[in-house]
């Protein structure tokens, strides 16, 4: 996710590296919501301070330090060229640092000799100085630890320099990437869903300027001849990419949900209502930032009262329960018996999704707000993580990595979850009699906190114009790995087998769409529509949750 928040009334400010710029004009009134710009190079400013609860991030710089060769790829692959350098330069930091520590080691305990001696008021010794033997005096001993004090003081000052810029540039680096996913701009179909419910085999289901005989309307004029969906009144009360649901299409989003909470539930998922409203640091630790190269996928920020600016920590709203979600536990400590832990949480998200305003993004497609259902859950982290390979071909089209040979291996608990997600999704979307395909997404479609991501496109007649052909994506399901927990401090406490030792490791974290309600209610009236019956039918397993109606129709 990508984001830039207003900070002042003169600045905007980044939520990854927290650097500034000037931002467009923008209406100050408390309260008010303004609308990011796009990202760019900016100076630094005066940080907010973080609240007591803000977490301490631990970025696996000793992971980095192992492969930088594999980590500046990865930036590459991934799109942040802009930070390609920064694994080396880590190297360097780090080199630099454990040099310092070195020298000053004789410094070091020198002075603790003299401070332990002052302290307990030794006797003064002689000493060897050139070819004479002097007496110690307490004053030129004060003088020396003094000397001594100054120069290691001075030293740990650029020392701490050192650490600050190390772990600023590791948590600016995107996830490892599994060796799976294909490299470059261009997703993998590895399967279908209802594929017999399609108009035509699927390949063939490309880019045109119609569709298919029989998808004579698009879900804007189903909606509105059918008095489901008003965008010309959110225009007025909102502007552009804000919506009114009416009438059945308010009972069916409620269906959905429930529809959805039931499924979740009966895989053992545990129910959350999280807050919208979000500390942006948080937001930025689980991964929802800017990139360089471009704007998208930005969230929304509160503007701070004047008398809070620099003072209190900014807050923003959520752009998915992904976010409050993986925070509800941050700075806590798992045992291991408490793991996996699976939510499913019901909330308002907020995009700011820049783009433009055609085909693309028509209707309910890109919308600023919206109800989503999302799964979210904590494992154990894999056993025995192995390294990325050295040996790295820019060119290639998979990430392949030392441990892609390990194939005979039975399936970690994150990889379960991650296949339970899926099964999940995939059951939900057949319920509805949703013709979809699956995608294994490519390396510049992971952002910063995925190591793997596959998204679920359902069939939409009314997308045919668009560059991807009638699909669009209604899910997404990403496994995280330890990203996320060690930006939010969440440990897991692990028993070592070796007498009772215990040790603190990094639990993985999993996210995925259960429901989005604007995708999945535009791919309901495109599929459901029936010109014969003069309305759209509603989905079977949703109409106990709407008693009475199983088509609707036009009203009188």
């Amino acid at each position: 996710m990508l984001s830039r928040i207003p900070k002042a009334r003169g600045t905007w400010t980044c939520l990854s590296c927290r650097t500034t710029a000037p931002p467009p004009l923008a209406r100050a009134y408390r309260g008010n919501i303004s609308k990011p710009s796009q990202p760019n190079d900016a100076d630094e400013s005066p940080q907010e301070p973080p609240p007591p609860s803000a977490p301490k991030a631990t970025p696996n710089i000793k992971g980095i330090r192992a492969n930088p060769t594999y980590h500046a790829q990865n930036c590459l692959n991934r799109n942040y060229p802009n930070l390609a350098g920064a694994p080396h330069r880590i190297v360097a930091l780090y080199d630099e640092w454990a040099a310092l520590q070195t020298a000053l080691r004789t410094e070091r305990a020198r002075h603790n000799n003299l401070s332990g001696r002052l302290r307990a008021a030794a006797p003064m010794k002689s000493v060897q100085e050139g070819d004479f033997v002097v007496m110690e005096t307490k004053e030129a001993l004060i003088v020396e630890a003094k000397e001594l004090k100054a120069k290691i003081l001075e030293v740990e000052a650029h020392e701490e320099r050192l650490d600050k810029e190390m772990r600023e540039l590791a948590l600016q680096l995107p996830n490892s990437t599994h060796p799976d996913t294909p490299v470059g701009n261009d997703p993998k179909v590895i399967g279908y869903i209802q594929e017999n419910l399609l108009p035509a085999p699927p390949e063939t289901l490309v880019s045109s300027p119609t569709p298919p005989p029989g998808n004579s309307k698009n879900h804007v004029q189903i909606g509105t001849e059918l008095a489901l969906l008003d965008f010309s009144s959110a225009a007025v009360t909102s502007g552009w990419g804000w919506y009114y649901l009416t009438n059945e299409a308010v009972l069916l989003e409620q269906a959905l949900i429930n529809h959805a909470l039931t499924l979740a539930l009966s895989h053992g998922f545990k129910l959350v209502t999280p807050p919208s409203i979000i500390y942006s640091h948080i937001a930025s630790a689980c991964g929802f930032r800017p990139r360089d190269q471009n704007g998208e996928q930005q969230i929304y920020a509160l503007q701070q009262p004047a008398s809070h600016q620099g003072k209190k920590p900014e807050h923003c709203l959520a752009g998915t329960a992904e976010i409050p979600l993986a925070a509800m536990y941050a700075n806590k400590v798992f045992t291991e018996d408490e793991l996996p832990l699976k939510m499913v949480g019901v909330s308002r998200s907020y995009r700011a999704e820049a783009g433009a305003r055609g085909v693309e993004s028509k209707g309910l497609y890109r919308v600023h707000e919206f109800t989503k259902v999302e799964m979210f859950a904590f494992t154990h982290p894999d056993p025995e993580p192995a390294a990325p390979s050295e040996s790295i071909d820019p060119t290639s089209t998979t990430t392949t990595t030392s441990s892609s040979t390990a194939t005979e291996k039975s399936p970690s608990q994150s990889e379960t979850i991650f296949q339970e997600m899926l099964s999940l999704q995939k059951t939900l979307l057949t319920s509805l009699n949703l013709p979809a395909r699956i995608l294994s997404m490519p390396t510049t479609d992971l952002g910063a906190s995925a190591s793997c991501k596959i998204d679920i496109e359902a069939y939409m007649p009314s997308r045919h114009p668009t560059a991807t052909g009638p699909w669009g994506e209604v899910s997404s399901l990403s496994n995280c790995l330890d990203y996320q927990s060690r930006r939010l401090n969440t440990r897991l406490k692990v028993n070592t087998g070796e007498g009772g030792k215990t040790k603190m490791e990094f639990p993985y974290t999993l996210n995925g769409t259960a429901v989005a309600i604007p995708r999945v209610l535009m791919a309901i009236l495109e599929n459901g529509w029936c010109e014969k019956r003069g309305g759209v039918v509603v989905p079977e397993v949703l109409r106990k949750w709407m008693p009475g109606v199983e088509v609707i129709r036009k009203k009188h």
